[in-house]
């Protein structure tokens, strides 16, 4: 089934009274159509849009907006090794979407042992800040989401780059990349934003995210 979660089937859901508000809890309930299919192909790659490098003058750090101040917020994913994709509105009228972070936290599952566990909230608010720092709508290309311990210590094996204590254990860690984006300018747009752990990869094309103290590496 094709179906996604967009903001239009989001507010017609609520025209329908399908939205229940749950007072005083952070949370709302919707029921979130939603598409999770492995990829039969390889896109082929587009024409690279042109973005300017971050100027710390123009873009000091915390200067972006508050994320709780968007009346809703979406994001859509692609995952690497799975070839699950999704596309969801996961905040709306000052709550998440308790319906929407369950989705999101499966797809960031553990691939190789199937584990899930919650996202941080925090950690999707980098992304949706990202996004629009960047001005694009293109689906996050995920490398890793949430890590079980065991699979964290069965990479430490293979890579110094692995913490032994990640964020990536806690879901407040992911590693991205966005087609036709370099991740120069990815991590030049998330060091703008300065709201928590930067790590950049050049030679394996990607970006790691955190909700730790902003550092980067």
């Amino acid at each position: 089934m094709d179906t996604i979660a967009s903001r239009r089937e989001f507010l017609k859901k609520l025209a329908l009274g399908s939205l229940v508000i749950l007072g005083g809890s952070g949370t709302a309930t919707a029921a979130v159509r939603h598409v999770i299919h492995p990829v039969k192909h390889r896109h082929k790659p587009g024409h690279e849009p042109v973005f300017h490098a971050f100027d710390r003058s123009v873009h000091p750090r915390n200067t972006a907006p508050y994320p709780h101040t968007f009346e809703h917020k979406t994001l859509a994913f692609e995952h690497t090794h799975t070839g699950d994709k999704l596309k969801l509105t996961y905040f709306e009228r000052g709550r998440y979407i308790k319906e929407a972070l369950h989705e999101i936290n499966y797809l960031l599952r553990d691939f190789r042992t199937d584990t899930i566990h919650p996202i941080d909230t925090a950690l999707l608010d980098q992304l949706f800040m990202l996004k629009q720092t960047l001005g694009v709508n293109k689906p996050f290309h995920i490398i890793s989401g949430y890590r079980s311990p065991f699979t964290n210590a069965q990479l430490r094996r293979y890579s110094h780059g692995v913490a032994e204590h990640s964020f990536h254990m806690q879901g407040r860690a992911i590693d991205i990349r966005l087609e036709g984006i370099s991740p120069k300018i990815v991590r030049n747009a998330a060091l703008a934003i300065a709201q928590g752990g930067v790590g950049y990869y050049p030679r394996d094309n990607f970006v790691h995210l955190d909700t730790g103290h902003f550092r980067t590496w």
